[in-house]
């Protein structure tokens, strides 16, 4: 400590000698029953954001499964609510934990070994997958247009190469709206790298890297979760009502309204009312995502897994008409693929199943990458020194 910092009078009386406190009575500093066993180095992970990811990657292969017997309408309806907000919550929370991205080294190395090579490793087994386990000789193995559910990996590269654009401009979330309204209005655009949805779910990455953990607290309110009773309860009696009225495609974001054969006027009013009820509906969502540390809180972290690999069983049952049996007409049926949904995806989230796939989904290919790129070391330091600087939360996870 500088002289500047020090009380005007030197001397200062000694601190009294630490005392153990009489049994049964707990420390001054000290809540009774607080757990004061000292933390474990490194960052805590916050048990909020590890519940959400899992439950909404549990809904994401849920929807999937349901997706398959759309021909009941109740089924449908409940598909509809689920895609209204489960994949913006996902992109909402992707963009929460990209807030410190930039074009550094250590950055763009997790960037290509934790989103670009599980991509391209993923795009060619699902391709190999469907030649050979759906008989598709003429099938070809592409990385330009995205297999499934593999659209958000594209769409994750592009989001966060963008994010020191996104943290520079002025308004960042009305330009990414505009970048939004106007991807529904051009069908030039094309099945790339599946553009649309990367430019339609924009503001939802948008709103993520302008969140802050107070914002997170607004909706962990008693009285959101019991507003968000009724919310849903409204959402399900429209979905009921639009399943004849309403192409699933404005959910998907993936078409621009000429090619729905609708006026291209509809296309910015849907994707701005589509996407202010996913809004709505993920804060919902938020609302009753627990806060404490529960049975499948450390499934959180490895919900990549459980997102890359349940499509697989998906196709699997479309290849061999599974979904097809009569049992899946009656409400039994559905609830029982429901369940198993859920379960499965729920242990491709676990420990064996990351240390298995750890190599292709989370390498770490040191072998790639220069040990000292950007020059020297000392070049470094200033920029490094900044780093250390700035606030915790803008740490990433």
């Amino acid at each position: 400590m500088t002289n500047s910092q020090r009380p005007y009078d030197d001397r200062r009386t000694p601190l009294p000698p630490v005392q153990s406190p009489a049994s049964g009575v707990p420390s001054p500093r000290v809540r009774a029953g607080q757990d004061v066993r000292p933390a474990k180095p490194g960052k805590q992970r916050d048990a909020f954001f590890d519940n959400a990811k899992y439950l909404a990657i549990v809904l994401v292969a849920v929807g999937h499964a349901w997706g398959q017997i759309l021909d009941d309408r109740t089924v449908e309806t409940l598909y509809r609510v689920v895609y209204t907000f489960h994949m913006p919550a996902f992109v909402l929370i992707s963009g929460y934990f990209s807030r410190n991205f930039d074009l550094s080294p250590r950055h763009v190395k997790r960037l290509v070994s934790g989103v670009v090579v599980p991509y391209v490793v993923f795009e060619i087994a699902y391709s190999l997958f469907q030649r050979y386990g759906n008989d598709d000789p003429d099938h070809s193995v592409t990385l330009l247009d995205p297999t499934y559910h593999l659209w958000f990996l594209c769409a994750l590269f592009v989001w966060r190469l963008t994010t020191p654009l996104w943290r520079t401009v002025r308004n960042p979330l009305a330009v990414s709206l505009a970048v939004a309204v106007l991807a529904s209005v051009s069908p030039l655009i094309g099945d790339d790298l599946d553009m649309q949805r990367v430019l339609q779910f924009l503001p939802c990455f948008v709103l993520g890297l302008l969140l802050r953990p107070e914002h997170f607290q607004l909706v962990r309110r008693r009285s959101v979760r019991i507003l968000s009773v009724p919310v849903f309860a409204a959402a399900t009696v429209v979905a009921w009502w639009s399943v004849p009225r309403m192409r699933l495609n404005w959910l998907y974001h993936n078409t621009a309204a000429q090619e729905m054969g609708a006026p291209w006027w509809t296309g910015p009013v849907m994707v701005l009312a589509t996407l202010g009820c996913s809004l709505l509906l993920t804060a919902c969502f938020f609302a009753w995502v627990p806060r404490r540390h529960m049975w499948f809180t450390a499934l959180g972290a490895g919900t990549i897994y459980g997102y890359l690999l349940h499509a697989f069983l998906v196709k699997a049952g479309n290849y061999t008409g599974w979904f097809d049996q009569p049992a899946l007409a009656h409400p039994l049926g559905v609830l029982a693929l429901t369940v198993c949904a859920a379960a499965v995806v729920t242990v491709l989230c676990t420990k064996p199943v990351q240390r298995a796939l750890r190599c292709v989904v989370e390498p770490k290919m040191e072998w790639a990458f220069r040990d000292n790129p950007g020059g020297s070391a000392p070049d470094r330091r200033p920029r490094e020194a900044a780093e250390r600087r700035e606030p915790a939360e803008k740490v990433s996870a």
